[in-house]
Parts: structure tokens; C-alpha cells; sequence
């Protein structure tokens, strides 16, 4: 009978005895949560001055292809070289400012992919490539993979590598070579057909030339900081008015010129007895 007497516990105490110890936080701590994902937010967000140019430089390349594909060549080749001039702004944008980041650097490349990657290989291969058949869409595939892997080399290597140069053909410099050449001829009055094996040596030209370890001059090592004689702004100009006088020769000339400097490069190092690669330490790429 004592034990039909005995007092039941009553159910949910533990429950109700954990509530009454919660201790809701004080107006300090909930400020710095709100204050800690006020931080995270502003650490997902992109920085919009070098970012724009980006954008600017991945219409450029999507321009081109649209306007390869309507046969207007010339202006595909000027958007490729808009592009080029975008890309080469948007970094020191970045570096002038201080808004360099993670997501800046991964758009960066995708842009480039798109500009100088994809869309000459497509202008090339809409102007002149497509009559050679399957011999035409591989060289146009050669080059385009090509850009891909000198973009995904670059972006591993960029701690090992000698700042002085670049490790095979910049792809805005490939890409250059293939517009220029396209924007020269078309402005000579030539047809794509009639030069078919031309810009095929030249397709395939720039999409080995990118993944080869030849080194080419960066530029990096110039300070544009730094005060330069007189002569040298007056060589600046002389030359902005020799390009402006007939842009198509003019630039192909140079670039021509810049893609072919690599291989004197080259040779010149190797014949002197001089480290022919310009990576400094191994990396272990995939």
C-alpha cells in the first residue's frame, strides 16, 4: 500500500527546469552576432569598379563571336581587340584601388576564356576554316584548348614562375595575332577562302605557341610610377599616330612581331648556355 502512496514525479520537470536556466543573450552579444553577419555578407559581395571592366572585356568577346557568325569580320576583330584592351585595364584597376579578390581573379580567367580562347577560334573558323573541312574545326579545337590550358597553367604557376616573363604566348597576344590577321585581310579585300591555309598555320600557330614553355616578355618588371625622359611621352605619341593611320597593319605587324619574340628568346638563351625555363621552383600540376 506504501507504495500506491508514493508521490509521482511530474512530467517534463527536467524539461521545464532546462528552460528556466536558458539565459537569452544580452544586448551585447546580440550586437556582435548582428555586427559578425553583417561581416560575412560584406565578404560575399564583389567589388563593381574592376569587375564592370571584366564584364566589359566578356561582352567584347561574345560581341565577336555574334558578329563572326553574321559574317561581319571586322567588327569581330575590333571587339577582340577591345577586349584585349579591357582585360589589360580591370587588373590595374583592381591593383590601384586595392578591391583584388578571390572572385576578380576566377572572372578574370572565365572572361579571358570567352574573349580569347573561344571566340577567335570561331571568328577564324566562320572566316576561313570552315571550307577545310575537318582539318578546319580541329586547328579552330587545337587553339581553343590551347587558350583553356595556358589560362589553367597560368593560374597555377603565377607563385613560380619569373615575374620578367610569361610562360608561352599570352592568350590575348594569340588572340590578337588571329584577329589582326583576319582584320588585315578583310581590310585588304581579301576573301577568307583564299587564304585557308594562311590562317590555319596561324591558328595552330597560337594555340601550341600558348602551351609552350617558350618565355615571353611580360612588362611586368617596367614602373609606370617612375619619371622617364621627355622623348619617351614623345615616342608615345608618334606611335599612338602611327597605329591610328592604318590600325589593321600596324597591329598585326607588332603582334606578329611580340609572337615570334619568344622563340629569339629562346634560342638566344640557349645558345649562350642560359636556363632555358623560367620556372623557378617545381609545382605539382594536374
Amino acid at each position: 500500500m506504501a507504495s500506491f502512496n508514493r508521490r509521482k514525479p511530474k512530467r517534463g520537470g527536467s524539461a521545464l527546469a532546462a528552460m528556466l536556466r536558458f539565459k537569452r543573450p544580452g544586448p551585447s552579444q546580440q550586437s556582435g552576432d548582428f555586427a559578425h553577419r553583417n561581416q560575412s555578407l560584406r565578404r560575399r559581395g564583389i567589388y563593381l569598379l574592376p569587375n564592370a571592366f571584366t564584364t566589359a572585356a566578356l561582352f567584347c568577346g561574345f560581341y565577336a563571336i555574334v558578329m563572326g557568325m553574321n559574317q561581319n569580320f571586322e567588327h569581330a576583330s575590333i571587339a577582340i581587340f577591345a577586349a584585349m584592351i579591357l582585360d589589360s585595364i580591370d587588373g590595374r584597376v583592381a591593383r590601384m584601388t586595392n578591391t583584388q579578390s578571390e572572385f576578380g581573379a576566377q572572372y578574370d580567367s572565365l572572361s579571358d576564356m570567352v574573349s580569347f580562347g573561344a571566340a577567335p577560334a570561331l571568328v577564324v573558323y566562320e572566316w576561313s576554316l570552315r571550307g577545310m573541312g575537318k582539318l578546319g574545326w580541329l586547328a579552330a579545337f587545337v587553339y581553343c584548348a590551347g587558350g583553356a590550358l595556358r589560362l589553367a597553367r597560368f593560374n597555377t604557376n603565377i607563385a613560380v614562375v619569373d615575374k620578367r616573363y610569361f610562360q608561352g604566348l599570352p592568350s590575348p597576344a594569340a588572340a590578337a595575332m588571329v584577329a589582326g590577321f583576319i582584320w588585315l585581310m578583310d581590310d585588304l579585300g581579301f576573301a577568307g577562302e583564299d587564304l585557308t591555309w594562311f590562317a590555319w598555320a596561324i591558328t595552330l600557330y597560337g594555340g601550341l605557341t600558348m602551351v609552350s614553355n617558350v618565355p615571353f616578355y611580360s612588362f611586368k618588371d617596367v614602373n609606370f610610377r617612375k619619371s622617364v625622359p621627355f622623348i619617351v611621352a614623345l615616342l608615345i605619341v608618334l606611335g599612338f599616330v602611327a597605329v591610328s593611320t592604318d590600325p589593321p597593319k600596324w597591329l598585326f605587324g607588332l603582334f606578329v612581331t611580340y609572337g615570334l619574340s619568344g622563340y629569339v628568346v629562346y634560342f638566344w638563351r640557349l645558345i649562350k648556355g642560359k636556363p632555358v625555363s623560367i620556372v623557378e621552383t617545381t609545382s605539382d600540376e594536374k
